[in-house]
């Protein structure tokens, strides 16, 4: 699945599956496109956990990195 990565203020990131990346929380932004990737589950990769990243975004519609450590449960709202 295409996911679409986006740099916020500091070092967050925010994976989502929307190209604007218009659901990431606005607490972050402003976000600028970073790139996309094509991840499945079991993917290995080297500044993300691919199988966590995809749960966040099925679970809330996107996840969140700080410095590489997910945030998402800190920041869904």
């Amino acid at each position: 699945m295409q996911v679409h990565i986006f740099r916020g203020s500091g070092r967050v990131f925010g994976f989502t599956l929307n190209g604007a990346g218009g659901n990431l929380p606005a607490g972050f932004g402003p976000w600028i496109a970073f790139k996309a990737l094509d991840l499945n589950r079991g993917d290995a990769q080297t500044n993300f956990d691919v199988n966590e990243c995809l749960d966040d975004i099925e679970n809330f519609g996107f996840h969140l990195t700080n410095a590489h450590v997910r945030i998402t449960d800190d920041m869904k709202s």
